[in-house]
């Protein structure tokens, strides 16, 4: 049974075709869900569409259903279309008629929209919580490797030196980048489309101001059709920002392939956090890295994935729209393993130390050299020259011991107590503490 059915139900092969996936992604939903109708119902009586004792029942129902999702105990019957349906259907087997009036004043559209923005925001929540644990983590190790020095790459060959703590302390900068795209989805998610019903309005006298406090929301979208289009531009938005974040551990995941390789062995893990081989004993492979490569470029291919869905659309609701949460759902719950993993690893990363002392690696010091002839007065295409020349003739013999860096965000000057400040700056443009408030009152009443 559908709420919108009359008396002839869609065939089997529509209603699976139509239905899809939704209904795993709507257990997601069903906490976000009963929020929503909590502040709906309040809005209803306070504009007279309920009394106070059909509201206190709908509430108190409502409540009911919201700690049964908590406990695992909600579940959608066969037969019924969706999570909307179904908290609707226990509402009236529960409490009788009162159940029926709390669709006044909504449609299945913005109900939906509404459930997608609470969700968003929580699992962005869950994101950037755990995107600050492991910006915490990468700070703790570049301080802690600072002096450890390592060659640094340009087109994968060898450049000039670099140190771990340099190399940390990039991702670290990254992260706090990446919360800035984050910080603007957030934004958009946090804005409240309720009341905007199909997408023009009603002829209610609905108070969409309450609404939006109720939920905490910190504003919400006046125009009731730019309410409806916000499905889809959100979503865009959404994939832009766990794409730039997914780049930052790609890039990440990759080096350390590279540099676990036994060519370089820069670095290494515990035996229990690699894998081996059926046929080689010495194999000790970073297949969580290489999984972390791989599913962050999936997650890459997210804005281009919802970009071309919108390509065509009109103005309006189109249920080419549902699908979107096939791209966005798993990409959240993907991203978050893969920064668990990232954790995990590098608590346990193990750093070579000396690497610049062998010989092999005196070519990276020649910058040095040349800076130091121009130093002491030699005009920089001279030195430049002079150094080539003796490295030709493998007469380059620099001292690898002397690192004279002080520049902001060199070697030696790695400026991590102004990352932080980058990051609290950023990690302030959530507001999270107002979120909360607001639905610890919703729910406690």
């Amino acid at each position: 049974m559908k709420l919108w059915q009359k008396d002839k139900g869609a065939t089997q092969e529509v209603e699976k075709f139509t239905i899809g996936r939704d209904p795993e992604f709507d257990h997601l939903l069903a906490p976000f869900d009963v929020l929503g109708s909590m502040a709906h119902a309040t809005m209803l009586e306070k504009i007279g569409l309920l009394t106070a004792d059909e509201l206190k029942t709908l509430l108190g129902g409502l409540r009911e259903i919201y700690f049964e999702i908590e406990k695992g105990d909600f579940s959608i019957a066969p037969g019924v279309e969706d999570v909307h349906s179904q908290v609707e259907f226990l509402l009236t087997e529960r409490l009788g008629e009162v159940g029926k009036k709390l669709h006044s004043g909504r449609s299945r559209n913005d109900q939906v929209l509404v459930d997608l923005k609470l969700y968003y925001r929580s699992a962005i929540r869950d994101i950037v919580e755990t995107t600050q644990d492991l910006f915490d983590l990468l700070i703790e190790l570049a301080d802690k490797h600072q002096k450890d020095y390592m060659p640094g790459y340009t087109h994968t060959q060898l450049a000039m030196p670099s140190s771990f703590g340099l190399w940390f302390g990039s991702f670290a900068e990254g992260l706090t980048e990446d919360l800035e795209l984050l910080s603007s989805a957030f934004h958009l998610a946090d804005k409240n489309p309720l009341g905007s019903a199909a997408g023009y309005g009603s002829s209610f006298p609905l108070d969409r101001t309450l609404t939006t406090e109720l939920l905490g929301f910190s504003d919400l979208h006046y125009n009731s059709i730019n309410a409806q289009n916000s499905r889809g531009k959100t979503e865009k938005t959404i994939a832009f920002a766990l794409a730039g974040l997914a780049s930052t551990l790609n890039r990440l995941a990759s080096d350390v392939c590279l540099f676990m390789n036994q060519h370089f062995a820069f670095i290494s893990f515990p035996d229990e956090l690699t894998t081996g081989s059926s046929i080689m004993p010495h194999k000790k492979n970073p297949d969580v890295f290489e999984l972390i490569r791989a599913k962050t470029n999936h997650i890459q291919s997210m804005p281009y994935l919802v970009s071309m869905q919108l390509t065509n659309m009109t103005t309006g609701y189109h249920r080419d729209l549902q699908i979107l949460k096939e791209v966005t759902f798993p990409s959240f719950s993907t991203l978050l393993d893969c920064l668990d993993m990232s954790i995990l690893m590098l608590k346990n990363i193990n750093i070579r130390s000396n690497i610049l002392s062998d010989e092999f690696y005196k070519h990276v010091f020649s910058v040095e050299v040349v800076n130091e002839r121009v130093l002491a007065g030699t005009p920089f295409r001279d030195a430049y020259k002079q150094v080539g020349l003796e490295i030709e003739k493998n007469e380059f013999s620099p001292q690898q011991d002397q690192l004279n860096h002080s520049h902001e965000g060199s070697i030696g000057n790695l400026c991590l107590a102004e990352i932080q400040k980058k990051n609290q700056q950023s990690l302030e443009k959530f507001k999270f503490t107002k979120i909360d408030e607001a639905l610890i009152a919703l729910i406690s009443g």
